[in-house]
């Protein structure tokens, strides 16, 4: 009997179910094993977001750039005008003007051969008003956007009209320098409209700068390029000279 008594007694023990302390100290430790794996799981996202906002920013600085050169080496001018100044509907031009307070927010207005048609047999020409320049973001405190503005057909101010676009966000500077072959010196302002600046004539090369901010702790993304405008001296198709 007493054989059988422990033998029952040790059939019970066996059998007891976890204490409220076993219990406390298993979910416990199944906490900080959630926690863990959520803290990997969050520092890798955090990660690729940071990862993808840099290469997002850096694409935008690049196609900001193509763009720029593209349609700035496309630049022209025209001296086809009618004799009457009445009847002058349009006017050609080059204007640069440079910040001399701040950051470099340079600004260029040009006519240029940029205008794409995005209709079929559109009654549209390629020639338009393009202009660059810095705006502040009116919905982010301290965000500064590169933007673009196009007016097509070209009318009789160069520098308003038009749709504006945004070409590159969180712009720290955009500065401009252009060469002067008359003189032989690079100047940060242009202006073919002012017998006092470059009349009727476009510079031989453009220097644009471009910085944009770097994401969370990265350095900026800092763009440079060079290069020269083929047509310098205005249009003038059966115009003698």
């Amino acid at each position: 009997m007493k054989r059988a008594s422990r033998q029952l007694e040790s059939g019970r023990a066996s059998q007891r179910g976890m204490t409220l302390l076993e219990i406390l100290v298993s979910l416990a430790i199944l906490a900080m094993i959630s926690l863990l794996i959520y803290g990997a799981f969050d520092s890798l996202s955090r990660g690729r977001k940071g990862e993808a906002l840099r290469v997002d920013r850096a694409r935008q600085g690049r196609d900001a750039m193509a763009r720029i050169t593209r349609e700035i080496q496309s630049a022209f001018l025209s001296a086809h005008n009618p004799a009457m100044p009445a009847l002058v509907t349009r006017t050609t031009a080059f204007i640069a003007t440079h910040s001399n307070n701040g950051p470099n927010y340079d600004r260029l207005d040009f006519s240029a051969f940029a205008h794409v048609r995005m209709e079929k047999d559109a009654k549209e020409s390629d020639q338009c008003e393009v202009g660059y320049f810095v705006v502040k973001d009116p919905d982010v405190d301290d965000k500064m956007d590169l933007v673009r503005r196009e007016q097509t057909p070209i009318d009789l101010d160069p520098k308003r009209g038009g749709v504006i676009n945004v070409l590159a966000e969180n712009v720290e500077s955009f500065h401009l320098r252009y060469f002067d072959p008359l003189s032989g010196m690079w100047v940060e302002s242009w202006d073919t409209t002012q017998v006092s600046g470059q009349p009727n004539r476009l510079p031989l090369e453009v220097h644009v700068s471009l910085e944009l901010k770097g994401v969370k702790n990265s350095p900026p993304f800092a763009f440079e390029t060079k290069f020269m405008i083929p047509m310098l001296e205005p249009l003038s198709f059966g115009i003698p000279r």
